[in-house]
């Protein structure tokens, strides 16, 4: 596919939108000089639809763009995206480019505010997890005119480039292992998933498998905030208590079941004969438990690597024929906890 980068959006574009001047355009965005709240609302107004970005490299570096790669995720407090950002910088480092991160939180308004101050320096491209975010930072993304790679998943339409793995599909091969190892009796555990777009698409994937064998999830709990270690212990207990006929919990992600499995194991619960066991992302923490934890690798510094390619193929060659959809195949690891021996 040969890229299809547009130029960026100018003063002009916007002054044209608008029906003003250029000067009063700059006036409005730079918050100086005497304009009416009218247009001034009008400016702004049709600056966010457009996804303007005013520049912030003044004189005659403003046509340039500097050796910066914008990477933006939700979080930097797991296990997940440090790996993602060491693939990144595993490419990038062999090039005169840097990456600058940003955090979201999961929150598409300060996923908004970080990429319009990312793009305000002119960065040579942008590296940003998830496929969902909103209208303006879809515009924004659209108007760069520089390279755009979205990360994490595959389930969807990027703007640019994609890279990652299709989560709906991880969730569906893991209800297949659990239901072939004759599990029957499913409790799912995760995070409130609103904003976790990724977590809800494995959700519905795994739900959807199983109802396809006649199977439905007898208990469900989710969670927001605190310890996912100490959570996954609470909520396993709180579950078991609730619903002592489960003989398989699905965790969201590896941490809660680590919390699941130590719980577990501290009642002498005999795993997995008696209850089974999975999470997911493949974490390293995983190598010190007492039991493997069945999990699915998430491919995550593969997945930072091929961004970081993308971005530096098409920077060094706008014109080159480049995959723009990559989508990963992760892998079942099935620990001790999944097995039935």
């Amino acid at each position: 596919m040969t890229n299809d980068i547009h130029r960026p959006l100018t003063l002009r574009d916007v002054s044209e939108a608008t029906g003003v001047s250029e000067m009063t355009v700059s006036r409005v965005l730079r918050n100086r000089g005497d304009v009416s709240e009218k247009t001034r609302e009008k400016v702004l107004a049709a600056a966010k639809e457009l996804g303007y970005v005013p520049n912030k490299i003044a004189g005659a570096l403003a046509s340039s763009r500097v050796n910066l790669v914008g990477v933006i995720i939700p979080s930097l407090s797991n296990m997940v995206f440090p790996e993602v950002l060491t693939g990144i910088n595993r490419v990038l480092e062999n090039t005169d480019l840097q990456p600058v991160v940003g955090v979201t939180d999961y929150q598409p308004e300060k996923e908004e505010k970080v990429l319009y101050e990312m793009l305000s320096w002119r960065p040579s491209g942008v590296i940003i997890a998830g496929l969902e975010h909103s209208e303006a930072s879809k515009a924004m993304l659209q108007a760069a005119g520089i390279p755009v790679v979205e990360i994490m998943d595959t389930d969807g339409k990027p703007v640019d480039a994609m890279v990652g793995i299709s989560h709906r599909r991880a969730g569906r091969e893991m209800a297949k292992a659990i239901l072939k190892a004759g599990f029957e009796h499913i409790g799912f555990m995760g995070t409130k998933m609103p904003l976790d777009h990724r977590a809800r698409k494995r959700f519905e994937g795994f739900t959807e498998a199983l109802a396809k064998e006649g199977v439905e999830i007898e208990d469900r709990a989710f969670y927001s905030g605190g310890s996912a270690l100490a959570k996954g212990r609470e909520m396993t207990q709180e579950m078991l208590e609730r619903s002592p006929d489960l003989d398989f919990i699905y965790y969201s992600n590896d941490m809660i079941g680590a919390g699941g499995l130590l719980y577990l194991l501290e009642q002498n619960v005999d795993i997995p004969r008696e209850i089974g066991l999975a999470g997911f992302n493949g974490v390293e923490l995983l190598d010190g438990l007492p039991r493997r934890l069945a999990t699915m690798d998430a491919c995550r510094q593969e997945i930072g690597r091929k961004a970081a390619e993308i971005i530096a193929a098409q920077l060094d060659n706008p014109e080159a024929e480049i995959e723009k959809h990559v989508t990963l195949t992760p892998t079942i690891d099935y620990g001790d906890t999944l097995k039935r021996w």
